[in-house]
This record gives C-alpha cells, sequence and structure tokens, in this order.
C-alpha cells in the first residue's frame, strides 16, 4: 500500500509550480483588464459621441479623464493600504470594484453614469494593480522575480498594443458598451481562480495608517483646474465657474502638499524630489504624457471624422504604433544601461515630436495611409518606445532601492496627471469646427501642441547628467518594468 501510495503522489515541487503558475495568470489578467481598458477607450469615443450627440465633447472627456484622476491619485496608497490590510483582500475588493465600474459603465444611459462608472473602475485599478503584483512576487523565488515581473509587464503591453484593433473589432461588432462588458468575463475568471490559489500577505513593517484625506485634497484640486481648463471656452476663461474651479484647485492643492510634508504615510512624499533625476524625470513626463494622451485621442477622432474610417478601420491603422513601442521598450532600457538616460531620451523624444511634425505638415483632407498616416505612426510608436520606459527608470535611478516602488509609482501618477491634461487641452483646442478645413486646421494645431509638449519635455531631459546609467536598468526590472503598467510595486525586498 506505501509502495501504491508513493508511486502516484505528486513531487510538493511540481505543486508549488503549477501553484505559481496559476498565479501569475490570476495577476496577468488583472493587468490585462486595466491596460486594455486604456487603449479600448480612445477607440470607443467617435461612438460614445454619436450616442450622446446632446453632450460636450467636454463632457465626454471625462471618460477618459476622470479615470486617469482617480487612478493616478490612488496608486501609491492602494499600494500601502495593500502592504498594511493585506493584499489578497486588496486585490479582490479592487478586481470587484472594477467589475462593478465596467458593469455600470456598460450599462450607462447617460454621460454622467458613464462617468460615474468610469471612476469607480479608476478605484478599483488603483487597488487591483499594486496588490497583484505583491501577490505574484511572493509566489516566486528572489532569482525568478526579474524574469517573471518582466513576463507580467509584457502582458500589459501585449494589451496596449492589441488594444486599438481588439477594441475596434468589439465596437463594430457589438457596439461602444462592449469595450466595458469585456471586463466581466476576464474578472468573473481571475476571481474564481484567485480564489483557489491566491494566499493572503501583508508587510511585516508597522505602518501608519495611508493619508486618505489626500488622495481626496489631491483628487479634487485634479479634478477642479481640468474641468476650468476643459469648460473654459464654453464657460468663458472670466466667468466665475471657471475663477471658482482656479482657486478651488490652487486652495486644495496647498492642503495637499501641506498634508504630504506632514503626514507619516503621505501620498506625495515630498522628500524623493531632492534627488536631481527623479525631480527631471516626472517633470519630463508630464510635460511628454501632455502631448502624448492628446495625440492618442486626437489621431482616433482625426481618422473617423474627418477621413471618415470607420472605428475597426481607425483602430486597424493606429495598431502599427503600439506594435512599435512594445517592440522597442526592452532594447531601449538595454540601450539607456550602456550610454546613459539622456541620450536615449534626447532621441526618443525627438523621434515622438517628429512623428508628429509629420502629421501636421504631411497630412491633408484626403486619405493617403500608406505613404503619408504610417510613416508618422512609425516614427512616434519610435519615439514612444525610447522615451516612457527609460522616464520611469531614470526616475528612480538616483534612489535608494528600497524607495524604487514608491518612486516609480509617483512617476506612474506623473503619467495619469499629464494625461489627464492633455485630454482637456485637446477639448480646447479643437473647439467645435463648421467644416472639414477648419477640423484640419484644427487637427494640425493639436500636432504642433503636441509636438511643443515632446521638444519641452526633452528639454528637461538635458538637466540630467550625462553619461552611463549609474544603476543598470535590468536590475530595476522588478519595480521599474512593472510599474510602467501598474504603477506601484509593494513588495520592496526584491
Amino acid at each position: 500500500m506505501r509502495e501504491s501510495t508513493s508511486a502516484v503522489a505528486e513531487p510538493v515541487g511540481a505543486v508549488k509550480t503549477r501553484s505559481s503558475s496559476a498565479i501569475f495568470v490570476v495577476t496577468a489578467l488583472g493587468a490585462f483588464m486595466a491596460s486594455l481598458d486604456l487603449s479600448i477607450v480612445n477607440v470607443a469615443f467617435p461612438a460614445l459621441e454619436r450616442s450622446f450627440p446632446h453632450d460636450s465633447r467636454a463632457a465626454l472627456a471625462w471618460v477618459i479623464t476622470g479615470y486617469s484622476i482617480v487612478f493616478g491619485s490612488l496608486l501609491v496608497t492602494a499600494g500601502r493600504s495593500a502592504d498594511r490590510i493585506g493584499r489578497r483582500r486588496v486585490f479582490f475588493a479592487g478586481l470587484a470594484v472594477f467589475s462593478v465600474g465596467s458593469a455600470l459603465c456598460g450599462l450607462a444611459p447617460s454621460v454622467s453614469l458613464l462617468v460615474a462608472g468610469r471612476l469607480i473602475q479608476g478605484c478599483g485599478a488603483a487597488a487591483m494593480l499594486p496588490a497583484s503584483l505583491g501577490l505574484l512576487l511572493g509566489a516566486f523565488p528572489t532569482e525568478r522575480r526579474s524574469q517573471i515581473v518582466a513576463m507580467w509587464g509584457g502582458v500589459g503591453a501585449l494589451a496596449v498594443a492589441t488594444g486599438p484593433s481588439l477594441g475596434a473589432a468589439l465596437i463594430s461588432a457589438g457596439g461602444w458598451r462592449w469595450a466595458f462588458y469585456v471586463n466581466l468575463p476576464v474578472g468573473a475568471l481571475a476571481w474564481l481562480l484567485g480564489r483557489r490559489v491566491l494566499t493572503d500577505s501583508k508587510s511585516d513593517e508597522v505602518r501608519a495608517r495611508p493619508d486618505y484625506l489626500g488622495v481626496v485634497l489631491v483628487s479634487t484640486a485634479l479634478g477642479a483646474l481640468v474641468l476650468a481648463i476643459s469648460e473654459g471656452p464654453s464657460w468663458g476663461w472670466s466667468s466665475g465657474r471657471v475663477v471658482v474651479c482656479l482657486l478651488a484647485s490652487v486652495i486644495l492643492g496647498a492642503g495637499f502638499l501641506y498634508r504630504s510634508a506632514h503626514h507619516l504615510e503621505p501620498v506625495l512624499d515630498l522628500t524623493l524630489f531632492s534627488a536631481r533625476s527623479f525631480s527631471v524625470a516626472n517633470a519630463a513626463t508630464l510635460l511628454y504624457a501632455m502631448g502624448f494622451f492628446a495625440m492618442l485621442l486626437g489621431n482616433i477622432l482625426f481618422l473617423t471624422s474627418v477621413w471618415h474610417y470607420t472605428i475597426l478601420r481607425a483602430g486597424l491603422a493606429v495598431t502599427p504604433g503600439p506594435l512599435v513601442v512594445a517592440a522597442v521598450s526592452g532594447p531601449a532600457g538595454r540601450l539607456a544601461a550602456r550610454v546613459g538616460f539622456r541620450r536615449v531620451l534626447l532621441a526618443g523624444t525627438a523621434c515622438f515630436a517628429g512623428g508628429l511634425v509629420w502629421y501636421a505638415t504631411r497630412i491633408g483632407l484626403h486619405p493617403s495611409y500608406v505613404s503619408r498616416w504610417l510613416p508618422a505612426t512609425l516614427i512616434t510608436g519610435l519615439g514612444i518606445g525610447l522615451t516612457f520606459p527609460v522616464l520611469s527608470a531614470a526616475a528612480v535611478s538616483s534612489l535608494h532601492p528600497e524607495r524604487f516602488a514608491v518612486g516609480s509609482a509617483v512617476n506612474q501618477t506623473a503619467r495619469q496627471v499629464g494625461g489627464a491634461f492633455g485630454v482637456a487641452l485637446l477639448v480646447v483646442i479643437l473647439g467645435n469646427p463648421h467644416s472639414p478645413l477648419a477640423a484640419l486646421d484644427d487637427f494640425r494645431h493639436l500636432w504642433w501642441y503636441a509636438a511643443c509638449m515632446a521638444a519641452l519635455s526633452g528639454l528637461a531631459c538635458t538637466l540630467l547628467r550625462p553619461g552611463r546609467a549609474r544603476v543598470p536598468v535590468a536590475a530595476m526590472s522588478n519595480e521599474v518594468v512593472a510599474t510602467s503598467h501598474a504603477g506601484v510595486s509593494t513588495v520592496s525586498s526584491t
């Protein structure tokens, strides 16, 4: 009997490997959902405009900016909360909240409820992603973490790369609501599998309660500023409502900075900015994101409104750019480790600005995809691949390894805040043209604006110290590669 039992018993190592693989699948599903949602919503925007013709573009833009503000504001605090109360608990809470938000978006009969659903989604994503990364790192030995986290980040990159085409196919087949419904079966699969394989973990370090009031202050301050920018043309820049929003943004922002300077677990650790590379890289990220996110949405709107592409055709038309980004990001990090961050970032911002100038000077009223649009898409994709991942690495390069995670989270917050500002400015620049020629002029102004933001970002990057990177990019892969998709690693002892 003993021999029979021994013969069929499964090795402990095999069981652990199978469990670890299942944990990777669960956490990767969370990363895939959140990353896919970022690109699908841009593709869905023209369909939203047709479904809600009586709502302004400024109101619809909150579908994108609201998510960015909430996600960026909560990211650091959510990661610290997962450390404090348990990563499994926070992961499932985030997954449930994200799924509920997705369902509300899909069912929304009005723009206000759609925006509410997006705000809920942002809360869920901010809770789910850092907790999922903490669970993933805890499931693998130290020597495998770089490889596993790179694979996990690659899932997010795959979602971003395939988002335009997949989103366009879903929307063309079933309408824009399926851009949100698609999250439900993925979320259900992650929930069912996760309940079986995930075990709770938390940090052994005793921490103070995170600054939740600070989250409210910074979210409201950013929301008031974005509202003032996006509604300025319709309300009047000197109107009482715009002035009140600007004053509220300044007052609430000052209160947020005060709490960040005095709270034990602040949303924004101001001491990080004493490092020159951290301050410069985050300023460059903010400027770059202001142009990048405006271009991302603007290109879809141009293809559908000026060239009159279908949503499916537009989604396929912009797909080569994200594919180039996914292909270039890894080699860009290795190149930065050899020649230094500054050289790679200057090349990346120059490529991105050059592609935007190509859009502004070569694109006309009549469709010409292969000879005019495609080259610009490939050039901007090259620029983005050389820039965003390297900015994330540059931001933490001078920090102590124990601060890589929170430093990377702040960098991703700068990216989300810049994106919110960029989309708000897109609404102002595009306006409400009354002819195709006027619309073309507005889009050219948008591309020139984005090119200027890329140039300003490159100018900021000149302040980085020249020479080789002080810390190899590969050595920071646990935190930096992952946080380029998730925001914050909740395990610092990697």
